[in-house]
């Protein structure tokens, strides 16, 4: 069947494909102008786009072939009347998500979270995160007060915000609470709440739903019991700001970018490369081989890295290049083409 890569920039998507994850073709751009901030795919097959734009807002956009593109007309968008008294908008699209059972899930900037029950046509807002008692302590981190991460399993929901921390619903979205616990804060005042962390993205074990690893504007953390507490995991990172972190579902190998500081959120001396880790998070190792020898300042985004689930992992930068494995991470390449900054990587 191939790999198709969906590449979401500043200035529009492009698609790349391969037959062997070693020769690349690329395809694009479609959304000419616009952002391309997240990818998502159905359980009919479908694909989603949200895109951004300064003049028209963001969208929400379908396509059954990745050519032929369909804004959705009802699409994320919180109700009139806001009972929290904070008056949230939809800014951007962060993220979609599809569990077991079809629902989709969608989570926006200003740190909203909606549920699609027909492949995307329309969307519902999730009342219990949205009205959440805490919201008018919720604060934005420097990307924005974005919900950027959904995980799922049965009735239980954790959902990812900056700099709001992680929520959890054990009854299907129904309520949430903060699960922050041994995770150090960016927002004193949120602290009696338990938000105030600023996560910047999970990833779970999917064999173990109760395990879930955490890149956080205060580290690198793991919780094995569902988020009722967190424990830091950075043992031979060079330093343990960062954005991403996702995990190779063959190896379960983790992969993190780490950056220098927040204030100096470039890779430490300019040596640049993905760590990993092939024990849980208990210890960290560059990542193989292949990298830049030259000092390279790139910076990698939360939902610039992704997936394929038979090794191949792939991350995008800032500054437009796209990096990949196709053995889970012993050795790296570039692949082709440079781009405007990446926003979003996805495995379609």
């Amino acid at each position: 069947m191939g790999t198709t890569l969906g590449v979401g920039t500043d200035k529009g998507g492009w698609l790349l494909r391969s037959d062997d994850r070693r020769s690349w073709t690329v395809e694009g751009p479609f959304f000419t102008g616009w952002q391309v901030t997240a990818f998502g795919t159905t359980a009919s097959g479908t694909y989603l786009a949200g895109t951004a734009s300064g003049w028209f807002g963001p969208g929400v956009h379908r396509s059954t072939d990745l050519q032929e593109w369909t804004q959705v007309v009802d699409g994320p968008a919180f109700p009139a009347e806001d009972p929290t008294g904070t008056d949230p908008k939809v800014e951007r699209i962060w993220h979609f998500s599809t569990d077991p059972t079809g629902r989709i899930w969608c989570g926006v900037a200003q740190a909203g979270l909606f549920t699609s029950d027909d492949d995307g046509e329309t969307w519902q807002p999730v009342e219990a995160y949205n009205t959440h008692p805490t919201r008018p302590k919720w604060i934005p981190g420097a990307g924005g007060m974005c919900l950027h991460r959904v995980l799922t399993d049965d009735q239980r929901i954790w959902a990812a915000a900056s700099s709001i921390g992680v929520l959890r619903s054990d009854d299907g979205g129904a309520s949430f609470q903060p699960a922050n616990r041994g995770v150090e804060g960016v927002d004193p005042d949120g602290a009696d709440d338990g938000i105030g962390t600023c996560v910047h993205a999970v990833v779970a074990d999917p064999d173990d739903p109760d395990t879930i690893w955490r890149q956080d504007h205060s580290g690198v953390y793991r919780t094995t019991d569902g988020a009722d507490s967190w424990q830091r995991i950075e043992q031979g990172l060079p330093a343990n700001f960062g954005f991403p972190i996702v995990r190779d579902p063959g190896s379960g190998a983790l992969f993190v970018v780490p950056l220098e500081a927040d204030v100096n959120r470039t890779p430490v001396e300019g040596r640049f490369a993905a760590y990993r880790s092939t024990d849980g998070g208990e210890s960290w190792q560059a990542s193989g081989v292949g990298w830049p020898d030259e000092p390279t300042y790139d910076t990698v985004l939360r939902g610039a890295m992704a997936v394929d689930g038979d090794g191949g992992v792939y991350a995008g930068t800032t500054g437009g290049r796209l990096w990949a494995t196709d053995d889970a991470g012993d050795s790296w390449h570039e692949l082709p083409g440079t781009f405007p900054r990446i926003h979003a990587v996805a495995v379609l």
